[in-house]
């Protein structure tokens, strides 16, 4: 039975995966929000040359620096982890090997997040 679709109906919405554009979108946003996050994080970074260890450490525990520094962190690992993804599917043929790359990225990218986090919260709550 011959369908009365055009092709471009036959194809509308589906994209390689069904599911390309969702990285896409997160990979944009969060470069977006990265540009003044970045910018935050390097001016506490010189904000603290040449401070001795207890003015660090109360510089980067005071609230709003460490949810800066946080939002930092969840942001660029986030944004690095779906780009080291993009350029796995893309250059990774052996779906074997892509599918134990993908998984290593992600646990790369939440072990970077979760040290880095834990470090920021310790020096916020003082513990």
């Amino acid at each position: 039975m011959k369908s009365m679709r055009t092709p471009l109906g036959r194809v509308h919405g589906l994209g390689s995966a069904k599911a390309g554009t969702e990285a896409f979108w997160h990979q944009r946003l969060t470069a977006i929000a990265n540009i003044p996050l970045i910018i935050a994080g390097v001016v506490i970074v010189i904000s603290l040359v040449g401070r001795n260890h207890a003015a660090a450490v109360q510089i980067l525990g005071s609230p709003v620096i460490a949810i800066v520094m946080l939002l930092f962190i969840l942001s660029v690992t986030y944004h690095m982890r779906i780009g080291m993804q993009v350029i796995i599917e893309d250059y990774v043929h052996e779906e074997k090997s892509k599918l134990a790359l993908i998984v290593l990225n992600t646990f790369y990218a939440i072990g970077i997040a979760l040290a880095s986090a834990f470090a920021i919260l310790k020096l916020a709550f003082g513990v």
